[in-house]
């Protein structure tokens, strides 16, 4: 009896694993599934499975930047071998917390020599190597040679990726505000903290700026008359920052030059570099920052705050009432009516309902 009571508990219990084991392989190819961020496949192009490699250190996308990645709100990274064909392609797409952070690190990894593509939000490319990002994801290809296809099979990559939603799906606005006159292609570069900000050599010292205070950077090289000059917007969350920066900015004692400095809104401008006041100066007034307002109060009268519309409203209610309580009177009257003439004394006015008592007080 003993042997066939362990026998029976042995049996339940390699049932039981057998029982859970899909289902816990399920959940985990379910979670692999909502967390990926590379399609399985696009245009024909099959994603290798045996070459897909996930991490959530910034390290294996950049040891050397690994610290800027980080500012820029590195999340999770996946790479992969794609094929179709003869042909493979290379693909490292790294997520980041909101659209900026994946804008600002596109912008830290384009070099001037690179071309602008039309892939996604932004894209470049250097040869066979192609940075775009779309939305939240920042994604470096490597293919093995160009075609005339390559565009179109990396804007369909593009399309597969996975998009933020609500605020963090929003792209920073600093950027636009950077004059466009005498711009050097690909120099544009946004900054989150003083690591990026110190390896793209920005000409002020990260002290000055102060990150505690969460500003914003945005920065590009300018064209002028006797060299290039770099333009620097800063942008504080209040007037009351700005002003206290802008201040200490002025005060201090900075390297290089010259220095010319305007206050726009919540944005210090600075220009520096070879260049002349006059077109500093001229660059310093393409800085304008402009609220954005949103009217949000009726432009006419609402139709349900128009007091002629109540009173109507409240006249028709009443004839609704006085239509209703005049049908019920004549059904109950008709059947009051009717039940008297058919059956006399029987439901209404019957003697014992209308005898009543009487005091004799005489």
């Amino acid at each position: 009896m003993r042997r066939f009571f362990s026998s029976l508990l042995l049996t339940l219990l390699v049932s039981a694993s057998f029982a859970t084991g899909p289902a816990k392989n399920a959940k985990d190819t379910k979670d692999a599934r909502e967390t990926s961020v590379l399609p399985a496949n696009f245009n024909g192009w099959q994603k290798n499975a045996a070459s897909v490699k996930t991490s959530a250190d910034p390290a294996t996308v950049d040891p050397a930047d690994s610290a800027v990645l980080k500012e820029y709100g590195f999340s999770d990274v996946e790479t992969a071998t794609y094929t179709r064909d003869d042909r493979k392609m290379q693909v490292k797409a790294a997520r980041f917390s909101d659209t900026s952070g994946a804008f600002g690190a596109f912008t830290f990894y384009v070099q001037p020599q690179m071309q602008a593509e039309k892939i996604s939000d932004q894209a470049v490319s250097n040869n066979t190597r192609i940075l775009f990002y779309r939305g939240n994801v920042l994604v470096d290809v490597a293919l093995d040679r160009i075609t005339a296809m390559s565009a179109a099979d990396l804007r369909a990559l593009s399309d597969a990726l996975p998009r933020p939603r609500g605020a963090t799906s929003t792209p920073p606005t600093l950027p636009s505000h950077l004059p466009r006159q005498s711009y050097v292609p690909h120099t544009k570069h946004y900054v989150l903290g003083p690591v990026a900000m110190e390896r793209l050599q920005l000409p002020l010292p990260s002290s000055l700026v102060d990150f505690s205070k969460s500003p914003e950077i945005a920065s590009a090289q300018y064209k002028s008359s006797e060299g290039k000059a770099t333009v620097i917007l800063i942008a504080y969350p209040t007037p009351q920052i700005v002003g206290e920066r802008m201040r200490a900015l002025q005060s201090a004692s900075l390297p290089g030059g010259p220095f010319e400095f305007k206050k726009s809104g919540p944005i210090v401008a600075i220009v520096s570099g070879n260049i002349p006041a006059s077109e500093a100066q001229s660059l310093l007034a393409s800085v304008n920052y402009d609220a954005e307002v949103t009217w949000n109060q009726p432009t006419k009268a609402d139709p349900k705050n128009n007091i002629g519309n109540l009173i109507v409203g409240v006249f028709v209610l009443i004839g609704l009432l006085l239509v209703i309580s005049l049908i019920l009177g004549l059904a109950f009257g008709g059947v009051r009516v009717l039940a008297k003439k058919f059956f006399p004394n029987r439901v209404f006015d019957r003697p014992e309902d209308v005898e009543f008592i009487r005091l004799n007080l005489k």
